[in-house]
């Protein structure tokens, strides 16, 4: 009976780290979540604020440099044509061979005037002015994202007219992020005045048509007689010196492109 009554009874004892696996992988999967939609805010702010503070200033800061430059530095009158009797033979002019962006586009070249170039292919030229849209921004030459566009500037695209003369001067900008300075571009109506600044010249342009939705690869409205290759009802049919701002849109998206004409306003 005492021997019965010292035997030991068998007792289970559950661990305990096998209870808090779960509730650790569920918080460590949170954690991880959390991190994420952090990470992802963060990218969003940057992409969506932070990018478009830099941009504006670099803009801003570019347009003071020029408009600077350009009170302190008037243009210099054409020189006296000398009144010699021995005329000097003129030189022959070294050949120039065509662009290779004009040989891969010609429906964008044409023969049109280009803008003097400056040091460098990204390097601004000139200023744009929308009063409706409160707009202000330098204008660089083409229209890559990292040297030009990505900085807030207005691109010109290549082989399209220089700023007040006959053709088209074809303009893009940003909509969203990056200085976004055509994000109220679908605002403008038909009227509107939109000036371009240069070191020789203020130019005077008046919206005259808007196409609301294109697409991307319409390379007729940034011809020398802009038409829509897509929308043929859009454009123009006579020559004239034209300027042309392109866009993505809708907002936030780059599936098709907005597109404001305007005319040279004649000198009062």
């Amino acid at each position: 009976m005492r021997a019965r009554g010292r035997e030991r009874v068998p007792v289970v004892v559950q661990s305990r780290g096998r209870r808090r696996t779960p509730a650790r992988l569920l918080w460590t999967g949170a954690e991880a979540v959390v991190t994420c939609g952090v990470v992802l805010l963060l990218l969003v702010v940057h992409q969506l604020w932070w990018t478009n503070q830099e941009a504006r200033a670099e803009a801003r800061e570019q347009v003071r440099v020029l408009e600077r430059e350009w009170d302190i530095s008037p243009p210099v009158p054409p020189p006296v044509p000398s009144r010699d009797p021995s005329p000097v033979p003129p030189s022959v002019p070294p050949s120039v061979s065509p662009s290779l962006s004009s040989s891969l586009s010609p429906s964008v070249g044409g023969g049109e005037s280009r803008p003097p170039s400056g040091p460098s292919s990204s390097a601004a030229f000139a200023v744009l002015r929308i009063p409706r849209l409160g707009l202000t921004a330098p204008v660089a030459h083409g229209v890559s994202k990292r040297s030009v566009l990505d900085r807030g500037y207005v691109g010109h695209y290549p082989g399209t007219a220089a700023p007040g003369r006959t053709g088209n001067f074809a303009l893009a900008g940003h909509r969203n992020t990056h200085g976004e300075p055509f994000r109220y571009l679908n605002r403008l109506v038909k009227g509107d005045e939109i000036s371009v600044r240069t070191r020789d010249a203020t130019y005077t342009y008046r919206v005259d048509q808007i196409l609301p939705r294109t697409a991307p690869r319409d390379v007729g409205v940034i011809r020398a007689v802009p038409r829509s290759f897509v929308k043929p009802s859009y454009g123009y049919e006579a020559p004239g010196a034209y300027l042309t701002l392109t866009t993505c849109t809708p907002e936030f998206s780059s599936a098709y492109r907005l597109v404001v004409w305007a005319t040279l306003v004649p000198d009062r």
